[in-house]
């Protein structure tokens, strides 16, 4: 199992992972035929072997890859003869079915059906032979994967003594000395060998590299810091981000290049051995993991306050992050350093999987005295990070911040029980949550730098940074980068490259659902087969549409119609081709056909009600596009049919959309089906001394100069009758084109306006007089009723208001009212002297 407990050791398992993938699919081409003699023999081998349970973890790992080398032989031994069989089934097939047992067919028929029988016999058996070899060969794969699974959970679940025992302090001191003595004596022995010369000669080697390394972690440094921070202030806008992310990665560079070469400067020495070269190699490493841990911490909590952080923190918060995600990066380094060639019960790991370690390491008492602080270094920043990294109350959560969130929560549980799992002996175990929970922590940084990173790219081919972080393309991006770091993510925590690529193969060697087999190759040949035939259908679409219909004599909605099914079909046809071509035998979805119909009987029967409604209005077209229709309470002008409603645009510019089962069932107005032309209707009031058979003519005159209405049938004027205002009459006159109507109808009126006061016929409006039939009620009460004026005096004044008492009685005149106002006060003396007289002296109240 390969160490994976920093990003660049990560990242270097998972390309060996992704080479290690196309090894399944390579050896699936080998057709020869496999020795079934020398692989039962290994077979037995590898069974007795894992009966005994003798062998070690290497042992079984050699034995897998060769047992997983034998069944990617015999899968390809299960497909050398599909063609053949396929051929020789079908010639079966063709000589029609086999006759009942009663039952007889011509010689030459049954010769030839006994004949292709035996030949697909012949060629069936090393497919089952295969077949067989191939269950074997799996079976054994799984038990040797359960094998090593159980042997790592026992090594991670293993109780060691408690580093607070006197007896581990003994041990580790013990550990230390010799660690110590092997040292100075591999130094000492070196120095005598060398002498005072051939230390001189080494001198220039070492100090020329150790100097420039020196050069570059100071000055070269604080250079690069602020590197990104001096191209983004020379550039636009929309490339400041891109651009100074890929120049922050000479924060990376630049150190680890200075880390290198003090190793250089180190090894040119020759002062190390076997028990120092170990602390060297994993001293580069270590110089990896911190410089990428470090520029993680400063891209999501930048140093410069005027920059944005990635995940919401403000100053003091984000220079808090920013310190403890250094320090957690350093405590990441400093465990490497030392781990790898020292200690065991480092997580994962056993301590025969490191290529370089000291000739004696450390036992495991003594160890989990090293690794206690170590935890403890580790566990302190990640705690203080996971608690910073929670979402402020205030805040609106989104679904990154609640993933976010999480994940503190997680590596604040781990941060405490790790070091309480160390304490109690379990040290493997806190090593073997900690520093993976540390790596996924980074890793989501990376991913949400890497997104940040793209959607920068994205600005800069959009040519503008707005709605970039709104499109589709992020998410899309987003999504890639989390499957690719699942790879990482399952190494990080224990999983060994030869699961994944099991995963990979199981997954190359697809799955059944029935008797469907479905495989990333049949899945992605499906989508690219159908989108291919939808690219092409649209096209024919386009090309219809635009270039072959506007020529022809069809209308508008047949060639709508036309182009809508076209798309029906091409689609169909598309889904057709692609289930085919993925490998899926349409027999087999008879049974799933089957099912589904009784979910459309009774769960889907709108939707198909509608699809069925969709395909009659296509084909008989009562309502096309372009038509002005009404459906219910919904009036407008058909602006799209599709295969399920059909939207309708209002005259307010709104949009309905009505299920195309409401335009079969239900009452439909089609106002411009078959004929654009309509009637339009005028209606008007003239006064009662107006002549109407001239309003008539001037009706009639009128609507005749219009000219989009129609001589034939020729307009028409009728009294229609007698109302309370006027005499009333209706303009009826038939237009060419019915979508003009509100605008003739209207110029019509303008013009009806302008001949009426042109020829003095008068337009009556509502007038009402009202009549007091008991006036004196509105006199004040008391002794004189009528004022101190006495008896004659006038009646209060009439344009007041009126009490509750009084009672009011209206009539409504005709046009000449004011010429009978004489007429209507002698019916009512009372009104006559109350007009005549004025406003009282004293009255206060009148009647109206």
């Amino acid at each position: 199992m390969t160490r994976l407990r920093h990003p660049a050791a990560a990242l270097a398992a998972a390309l060996i992972w992704l080479m290690l993938l196309c090894a399944p699919l390579s050896a699936q081409t080998d057709t020869a035929e496999p020795d079934y003699a020398t692989w039962d023999k290994f077979a037995t081998q590898v069974e007795q072997s894992l009966d005994r349970n003798d062998v070690d973890d290497a042992a079984l790992q050699q034995m897998r890859s060769r047992v997983v080398d034998w069944r990617a032989r015999f899968l390809a031994a299960q497909g050398s003869k599909s063609t053949r069989v396929g051929t020789l089934q079908d010639q079966i097939a063709a000589l029609g079915p086999a006759p009942a047992a009663d039952a007889t067919e011509p010689e030459d028929v049954a010769a030839r059906r006994k004949e292709l029988n035996a030949e697909l016999s012949a060629e069936q058996a090393p497919v089952l032979r295969a077949s067989e070899a191939y269950g074997r060969a799996e079976g054994m794969v799984t038990a040797i994967d359960k094998t090593l699974r159980s042997r790592q959970a026992a090594a991670v679940l293993q109780l060691t003594p408690s580093p607070l025992l006197p007896s581990s302090w003994a041990a580790a001191a013990s550990d230390g000395n010799r660690l110590a003595a092997g040292l100075r004596d591999e130094v000492g022995a070196r120095l005598q060998r060398f002498g005072a010369t051939g230390a001189a000669q080494k001198l220039p080697g070492v100090a020329v590299p150790l100097a420039i390394a020196l050069l570059l972690l100071t000055v070269g440094r604080r250079w690069v810091n602020g590197l990104p921070g001096r191209l983004a202030r020379r550039l636009p806008t929309r490339a400041q981000g891109a651009v100074s992310f890929i120049a922050s990665l000479t924060q990376i560079g630049l150190p680890v290049v200075g880390v290198f070469l003090v190793l250089v400067a180190i090894e040119a020495t020759g002062l190390l051995g076997q028990w120092g070269t170990p602390f060297v190699l994993s001293a580069a490493a270590a110089g990896v993991t911190f410089f990428i841990g470090a520029w993680i911490a400063r891209q999501l909590f930048p140093v410069d306050p005027a920059q944005a952080s990635l995940l919401g923190l403000v100053s003091p918060a984000r220079d808090a992050a920013r310190h403890q995600a250094t320090l957690l990066a350093a405590a990441m380094a400093l465990e490497q350093f030392i781990a790898r060639p020292l200690l065991p019960l480092s997580g994962f790991n056993r301590e025969s999987d490191f290529a370089a370690s000291v000739p004696v390491p450390f036992s495991d008492a003594g160890a989990g005295v090293v690794h206690l602080p170590l935890i403890l270094l580790g566990a302190l920043p990640l705690f203080r990070l996971g608690k910073l990294l929670r979402p402020a109350p205030a805040t609106v959560i989104t679904t990154s911040d609640k993933v976010l969130a999480t994940l503190a929560a997680i590596v604040r549980v781990i941060a405490v029980v790790a070091p309480l799992a160390a304490v109690t002996g379990y040290v493997t175990a806190a090593n073997a949550t900690l520093w993976p929970a540390a790596v996924t922590l980074a890793l989501a940084g990376l991913i949400v730098l890497l997104q940040q990173f793209f959607v920068d790219l994205w600005q800069i081919v959009r040519r503008t940074p707005e709605g970039a972080r709104d499109s589709l393309a992020p998410v899309i991006i987003g999504l890639a980068l989390l499957l690719v770091a699942l790879p990482i993510l399952a190494l990080t925590w224990g999983a060994r490259v030869s699961d994944l690529a099991e995963v990979w193969t199981r997954l190359a060697n697809g799955f059944r659902i029935g008797s469907v087999r479905l495989s990333p190759g049949a899945v992605i040949t499906f989508f690219v087969v159908f989108a291919l035939g939808y690219t092409v259908t649209r096209g024919v679409q386009s090309t219809l549409r635009k270039t072959v219909l506007p020529r022809t004599r069809i209308d508008a909605g047949g060639q709508n119609a036309i182009v809508s099914g076209l798309g029906y079909v091409g689609i169909f046809i598309a889904a057709m081709l692609a289930i085919v071509s993925a490998g899926i035998d349409l027999s087999s979805l008879a049974i799933v056909a089957g099912a589904l119909s009784v979910g459309i009987g009774f769960g889907l029967q709108n939707i198909v009600s509608n699809f069925v409604s969709g395909i009659i209005l296509l084909i008989e077209r009562p309502v096309t596009v372009g038509d002005w229709v009404q459906v219910g309470t919904a009036q407008g002008v058909v602006r799209r049919i599709s295969v399920r409603s059909t939207t309708i645009q209002t005259f307010d510019r709104s949009s309905v959309v009505v299920p195309n089962s409401d335009l079969i069932t239900q009452h439909v107005t089609n106002w411009t089906r078959g004929s654009l032309s309509g009637r339009v209707i005028v209606a008007i009031s003239v006064a009662y001394s107006s002549d109407t058979r001239k309003v008539t003519d001037m009706l009639i005159e009128i609507a005749e100069n219009q000219p989009t209405v129609l001589i034939e049938p020729a307009p028409l004027a009728i009294l229609t009758g007698f109302g309370p205002d006027g005499i009333n009459f209706e303009l009826r006159a038939i237009v060419s084109d019915i979508n003009q109507g509100t605008t003739v109808a209207s110029e019509m009126r303008q013009q009806i306006v302008e001949r009426m006061k042109a020829e003095g016929i008068e337009m009556p409006f509502a007038q009402r007089d009202i009549w007091l039939r008991n006036p004196e009620s509105l006199a004040p009460s008391g002794p004189n009723p009528l004022g101190s004026a006495g008896a004659g005096a006038p009646v209060p004044d009439t344009k007041t208001a009126l009490p509750r008492a009084a009672q009011v009685d209206t009539r409504r005149p005709t046009s000449g009212a004011s010429a009978d106002a004489g007429k209507q006060d002698e019916l009512d003396p009372r009104i006559a002297a109350s007009v005549a007289g004025g406003p009282a002296d004293g009255g206060s109240e009148g009647g109206r």
